[in-house]
């Protein structure tokens, strides 16, 4: 035990830096939302959770999970569900789940013995191989990033990432180059980063903003200055501490989110940066006065980048004159709440939208629509109301222990990343509601990464730290 422990150690180590290549990876070919990406993902993730069951087996940690055990059940269950939409079921139990089910199967089979709750259940079965690894992210997340050191280097690549995006977007987008420069797919002065579709790129950079924002909250020193030369010298310290690196990531990013030209991502940046920041004046404890100029300066500087750069009053008409005349979305919501009339225990199954939704749709619709441009509604309409709301209850659990953290947690780090965490789930609730944005893996994991960081900021240890940071 004592020649393999410095193994384990190697090994372990070396998982975590894998897992951390692979959220630098994620969002590079097209968002992961393409069928060999996300296979790769899938073979990526199943990969690196059979290192960490070796690493178990040698040196057993499962315990130090104990705390998030709620957050991994309740997306356990989700993907149980999941899985039983695609079981082969007698027909007799399918008609007491789902009378309307078992009559698809019935009319085209009068003689069928079994039949499954998914109306697409190929579609289904790839949706559950994406969960699955989904949820095995979310265990490494919570076992790999195991200490503040990578909690604090995990949110750094996760900053690096979006800056890396949002600069390659950008570039890209100015080049006057009519086709992108590895995939050769058409390309307009709109940032899209790795991403094909520009809501999935905003929405992708507002989340790695929030880790930003976290990181920027958690070095803010608790000391006050007390004289102009300690002020100075803090300013010289921000400086030299990698402070301001973090900051100009941060405005690089909020470039490539305008320039992206996504609304609802920039209102939602926006919106939840405001409502965070007056819940952390409101709940963190013994805030110091930089906490209040970080915030403000946040504010003020990106409102300046988007306005003098970019032309706020651009933005402002175009959130303003978007017309819905133009678009036919809220007829997909109206006709897609049929789906759930019919099937609101059950769901049509996992991926199944675009083969399901024709069977409802009114003759105003003339688009085609393979996904809902609504998380909810489509979470809903293919997985029913039940399993729709244990995912709500997940998101909001960990939301209430994020504010929790805000308020308890005396750590600075703990702090920043509960800040992130509120501030990135308010923005997804936001952005959710005229988009598709948890349909492509990049941003569904990131999103996820969020809801850990929820838990990690309320639950993990900072063994002296936590006292000694209130100190300076």
């Amino acid at each position: 035990m004592t020649e393999a422990s410095p193994r384990i150690q190697r090994l372990e180590r070396g998982l975590f830096y894998a897992f951390l290549a692979l959220l630098f990876w994620l969002p590079i070919p097209l968002g992961s939302h393409r069928p060999w990406a996300w296979s790769l993902l899938e073979v990526w993730a199943f990969a690196l959770l059979g290192g960490w069951l070796v690493v178990n087996a040698y040196a057993p940690r499962l315990h130090l999970l104990r705390p998030y055990a709620p957050l991994l059940g309740l997306f356990a269950l989700f993907q149980l569900w999941v899985g039983l939409q695609v079981l082969p079921l007698p027909i007799g139990l399918l008609e007491a789940i789902s009378p309307e089910r078992a009559a698809h199967f019935l009319a085209a089979d009068p003689a069928a013995a079994f039949g499954t709750l998914s109306l697409d259940p190929n579609q289904t079965r790839i949706g559950l191989m994406k969960g699955l690894s989904y949820w095995c992210l979310l265990f490494l997340a919570l076992a790999l990033v195991n200490s503040t050191q990578r909690l604090k280097l995990a949110a750094l690549v996760i900053v690096i990432t979006g800056t890396f995006q949002a600069f390659y977007g950008v570039l890209l987008a100015l080049s006057g180059s009519e086709t992108t420069w590895v995939l050769g797919f058409p390309n307009r002065d709109i940032a899209t980063g790795g991403f094909r579709y520009k809501n999935h790129f905003g929405n992708f950079l507002v989340l790695c903003l929030c880790f930003g924002t976290g990181l920027l909250i958690a070095s803010l020193s608790r000391k006050r200055a007390g004289s102009v030369r300690e002020f100075l010298r803090g300013a010289l310290a921000t400086l030299m501490n990698g402070k301001a690196v973090v900051r100009l990531c941060l405005a690089m990013m909020v470039i490539g989110l305008v320039m992206s030209h996504s609304r609802m991502p920039n209102t939602a940046f926006f919106v939840s940066l405001s409502i965070t920041g007056v819940l952390g004046l409101l709940l963190i404890r013994k805030k110091s006065r930089s906490l209040t100029v970080l915030l403000a300066s946040l504010l003020a500087i990106d409102m300046f980048i988007v306005g003098s750069w970019f032309g706020l009053e651009r933005v402002k008409n175009k959130l303003e004159n978007t017309s819905f005349t133009q678009e036919t979305r809220d007829e997909v919501v109206r006709d897609g709440l049929g789906l759930v009339e019919q099937y609101p225990l059950t769901g049509t199954g996992g991926g199944s939208f675009y083969s399901s939704f024709p069977m409802v749709k009114g003759a105003d619709i003339q688009q085609y629509y393979d996904l809902a441009h609504n998380d909810y509604l489509q979470f809903a309409i293919e997985f029913g109301l039940p399993a729709t709301l244990l995912l709500g209850v997940a998101v909001l659990w960990s939301l209430a222990l994020a504010f929790t953290a805000l308020r308890q947690r005396r750590d600075s780090l703990m702090q920043g990343m509960a800040f992130a965490a509120v501030m990135a789930i308010i923005a997804e609730l936001i952005m959710l509601l005229t988009d598709f944005h948890l349909q492509a893996p990049a941003t569904a994991i990131y999103f996820l990464l969020c809801l850990a960081l929820a838990w990690q900021a309320r639950f993990m240890q900072v063994e002296k730290r936590e006292l000694a940071s209130t100190a300076g």
